[in-house]
């Protein structure tokens, strides 16, 4: 795996959610399409990581969360920003979503939650915010962004 390959199976994925509303319609269908138990998941998580294993993900460390936007919107992306996080019993920083974020959880340990969800997929709408937070345990979580737009609070 490389960050090339990880590129393409974004692109694959984005290609897909382009022109979405980002609406709890797209939670649901992203958690049956490509759920916990799919093989684009079991894909995902397997390059998350590699990538954080091998350094190309979440390369950057602060406030205990290793983090890191790995690619920045791009028309191939389909707009979307792409940002992985490791993340053990903590809360984030607060803030909010101008254009929403879809989040994709992937935990380490068993039984560990990212705000409160299991294994799978995350949409939260425009306009929305949140403390993103890990429990049970440690987790990856990779953010999709529509346009990069993320406004930390103070």
């Amino acid at each position: 795996m490389s960050p090339t390959q990880f590129r393409e199976q974004i692109a694959e994925l984005s290609a897909q959610l382009a022109g979405r509303p980002l609406d709890a319609g797209l939670d649901a269908w992203l958690n049956a399409e490509h759920g916990a138990t799919s093989t684009t998941y079991a894909s995902l998580k397997q390059s998350c990581i590699t990538g954080a294993a091998e350094g190309w993900l979440c390369d950057r460390e602060g406030g205990g969360i290793r983090y890191g936007r790995i690619f920045k919107p791009a028309p191939d992306l389909h707009g979307y920003s792409v940002d992985v996080v490791d993340m053990t019993d903590i809360a984030g920083p607060h803030h909010t979503h101008p254009n929403g974020e879809i989040d994709l959880i992937m935990p380490l340990d068993e039984g560990a939650e990212f705000d409160g969800r299991p294994a799978g997929w995350l949409v939260c709408p425009p306009g929305s915010a949140h403390r993103p937070t890990v429990t049970g345990g440690r987790a990856l979580v990779l953010y999709l962004l529509p346009e990069g737009s993320i406004t930390f609070t103070r």
